[in-house]
């Protein structure tokens, strides 16, 4: 079977348009029906105070983490032994090892304060193609000037709603889609040190 998306250069990608390029992911390999969707997850790394360091992006500067607000990448749980992340925004090997990422652009919450304790927000990807709408504004200044120039293609909205973002940032498990993990766990969940079984019902 060919790789569930094609190779970095090829994905479509947006700098500091994650969401989008996650969704882009998913529509493909749902496009291609090559593998199952089900196998699939929008990954959403944030917290409370929406601080949230990542080593190993392209933005870096050598070993230094990058601290946004939010990040998204996608997580393909296999069935092998191994599962990856794919981040289109990471020096990491795209797909990288689910171990490897956690390792480089994870590291541990141990170390570093508690602000900036990273939390878990996993969607389906059939239910993340489904449920979430961009308008865009997010990424607009005051003066409605754009701060990143936005994707070429029409945003990801319906004529009813234009904008549930802060639903997946969010890392209250009462609201939005999918469940909400401490990093730790997600780590322990889907890393190769654990045997334990997993499955995320649809919300």
């Amino acid at each position: 079977m060919r790789r569930p998306v094609p190779p970095r250069p090829a994905c479509a990608y947006t700098s500091c348009y994650c969401e989008e390029n996650v969704w882009k992911l998913c529509d493909y390999i749902r496009s291609q029906d090559q593998y199952p969707l089900e196998e699939f997850y929008a990954v959403f790394i944030s917290n409370d105070r929406r601080m949230i360091p990542l080593w190993k992006q392209k933005s870096g500067h050598g070993d230094e983490p990058v601290v946004w607000d939010y990040h998204v990448i996608l997580l393909h749980v296999s069935s092998g032994e191994q599962n990856f992340i794919y981040d289109l925004d990471t020096v990491l090997p795209f797909p990288c090892p689910f171990d490897m990422y956690s390792v480089e652009a994870f590291r541990l919450d141990d170390s570093l304060h508690p602000e900036f304790h990273r939390k878990i927000r996993m969607i389906r990807a059939d239910l993340y193609l489904r449920r979430l709408l961009l308008n865009r504004s997010h990424m607009k200044d005051a003066n409605g000037k754009w701060q990143k120039p936005p994707p070429s293609y029409p945003c990801i909205e319906t004529a009813d709603s234009k904008m549930n973002l802060d639903d997946f940032i969010s890392m209250n498990p009462k609201v939005g889609w999918g469940s909400v993990f401490r990093l730790p766990d997600f780590v322990h969940q889907f890393g190769r040190q654990t045997d334990d079984s997993y499955s995320l019902e649809g919300q």
